[in-house]
């Protein structure tokens, strides 16, 4: 019976100490050689090509944490967004998409926090401005002006959909009155005259500008809204079945809306879902729109407001990187500015000219 080897001990990274021993020379020398080309010029060359090649055959990687406290950054910067709940949040996750081209094309990595509810964020987002990031991008907070009492100075921010601009931080956001008037006209365009809306969750500014176009857009051609035409719910396919199914459930007998109009495409998602379990046709016998266009909205062939959800990623980079520098070079933070992007209608296969003869609801 033989004895077991023991087990092999776990291989270090390579220091500049490693090196220098390698190479013949001081940990100063090899530090030279690897970190400071300007100081490598007074050394040999015959050195630097030893040096050189310890460096590559113990495969030495330079210390990023030690390079970041010389020039005072670490090129990483934090995603935060809230992430729990039962459905993917794709709208984080189009976002995502543009924040990482953005940022990997300037150099630079993306560390994503998950705060868990917004409540906590007062206590959790200082904390992940320790050192491992040099700014933060916040998507969709649910947080007011006095953040700006907690904020970290020394790390900026930008809001991406912010629910309230903050002072001193750049909020960048589509344009949802706007894109919710395109949706509505579309419909009244196509002769739909009763459209509900399935709105978002009341007080977050996003679902109330939403409404708030619907309403207008429904005014200005002359069309009436009754009250029991607006219904709330969060912006969860969930959300928007358990919506169409009480409201439903609570107009048996009357006639169907000619279309629905929804604050995001989870909601309309929903919706579908639930008119299609009764079966009811659509385009044929109710209109649906979306907003968003996210990427379900594309298989679904949602017809929907798209919100350029990249792009906002993408100029949240640039944004937070313009901050990151006018803060290390002593500059003081300005008044909180507002891009505001266009959206854009995308027709698919939920919208169709009303029926000549409603339906009533079973």
């Amino acid at each position: 019976m033989t004895d077991k080897a023991p087990p092999a001990r776990p291989r270090r990274a390579a220091t500049l100490a490693d090196v220098g021993r390698e190479a013949g020379v001081s940990a100063m020398a090899a530090s030279a050689v690897l970190n400071s080309p300007t100081t490598s010029t007074r050394i040999s060359k015959e050195t630097q090509e030893r040096v050189l090649a310890a460096a590559k055959k113990l495969r030495y990687r330079p210390n990023q944490t030690a390079r970041a406290l010389v020039d005072r950054r670490m090129n990483a910067l934090g995603l935060v967004g809230m992430l729990a709940g039962g459905d993917p949040n794709l709208y984080f996750l189009e976002v995502f998409d543009g924040v990482v081209q953005e940022a990997t094309a300037r150099g630079q990595i993306v560390t994503v926090f998950n705060v868990g509810s917004w409540e906590a964020a007062s206590r959790l987002i200082p904390q992940y401005c320790d050192g491992r990031v040099d700014g933060l991008i916040l998507v969709a907070p649910m947080i007011d002006a006095p953040a700006s009492e907690w904020l970290p100075e020394h790390a900026p921010a930008v809001a991406v959909h912010p629910n309230h601009a903050v002072p001193g931080v750049a909020n960048l956001r589509a344009d949802d009155e706007g894109g919710a008037r395109q949706a509505v006209n579309r419909l009244l365009g196509l002769g739909h005259r009763r459209i509900l809306h399935v709105g978002g969750p009341v007080g977050y500014m996003g679902a109330e500008l939403r409404c708030q176009g619907f309403r207008r857009a429904c005014e200005a051609a002359g069309v009436g809204v009754p009250a029991d035409y607006i219904v709330r719910t969060d912006f969860t396919a969930e959300g928007g079945a358990q919506a169409m199914d009480a409201w439903l459930q609570s107009h048996q007998g009357q006639p169907l809306p000619d279309a629905i109009f929804a604050a995001s495409d989870g909601i309309a998602l929903g919706c579908l879902e639930r008119l299609q379990a009764r079966g009811l046709r659509v385009p044929e016998d109710i209109s649906v729109i979306g907003f968003d266009n996210t990427l379900f909205a594309r298989a679904a062939r949602l017809s929907t407001v798209a919100q350029p959800l990249r792009t906002l990623g993408r100029l949240a980079v640039q944004a937070l990187l313009t901050s990151i520098e006018a803060h290390r070079d002593g500059h003081a933070a300005t008044d909180a500015t507002e891009t505001v992007l266009d959206t854009t209608l995308i027709e698919r296969a939920t919208l169709a000219a009303p029926r000549a003869t409603p339906l009533l609801i079973a």
